[in-house]
């Protein structure tokens, strides 16, 4: 892969340790609500979508209806007063470093909106390593590949001169839409097997590894 410039990462569940979090504030939106509250494997296949299309698929209510725009409104609130931990991953600051110095560029494309993609850069004092981010509420949620398309063309380059790195299917399939490398990690959401059926060029299941890809 010599021939990346830029290296796209998702947040949750591959560069910073939130899923636990994540799971915990989406099973408190729905006691507050009252709706059937889901298991952590089932709120692992919505994780790195827009809470506007991923919680209507989980709760299996219509987009943009009240209970789902409830369910939100309680999930933002947990997100913001619950307190299990969301670290970054043992490794991951040293890796953004190493090849920030190397040249390379980096970027984030997340499923969390701006303004929460605004703090976890700020908490971690990442911001200044990264190029270009998007977040969920600045393009259309994953799948769809637009958040790539304006990464790119902000920084003048084509999908083949970037590097995907994500631990979804939803990541995969972002990436996969517009013929762009992929790579998957399995420390997050979705296993070896269901990142493989989107064709990565590496599945890695260590921080260093993911390093040497591109050192």
């Amino acid at each position: 892969m010599k021939a990346i410039r830029l290296a796209i990462f998702d947040w949750d569940g591959t560069l910073m340790d939130s899923v636990g979090r994540i799971v915990a504030c989406v099973q408190g939106a729905a006691r507050d609500c009252g709706e059937p509250v889901p298991t952590a494997q089932e709120t692992h296949q919505i994780i790195g979508l827009s809470l506007e299309v991923g919680m209507p698929r989980l709760f299996n209510l219509p987009q943009g209806g009240e209970r789902a725009q409830a369910l939100i409104a309680r999930y933002r609130h947990h997100y913001l007063h619950d307190d299990t931990p969301s670290p970054l991953f043992a490794g991951a600051s040293d890796l953004l470093h190493h090849w920030h110095a190397q040249g390379i560029a980096l970027a984030v494309a997340t499923g969390k909106s701006r303004r929460g993609l605004d703090r976890v850069l700020d908490e971690t004092g990442l911001r200044p390593l990264f190029a270009a981010t998007r977040g969920a509420d600045e393009a259309n949620s994953k799948p769809d590949p637009l958040m790539l398309v304006q990464i790119l063309d902000e920084l003048g380059l084509a999908p083949h001169q970037a590097l995907m790195i994500g631990d979804s299917v939803h990541d995969m399939a972002m990436a996969e839409a517009l013929q762009m490398p992929r790579l998957g990690v399995t420390w997050g959401v979705h296993d070896r097997a269901r990142l493989a059926e989107h064709h990565p060029v590496a599945i890695v299941d260590t921080m260093e590894a993911l390093r040497q890809q591109l050192s």
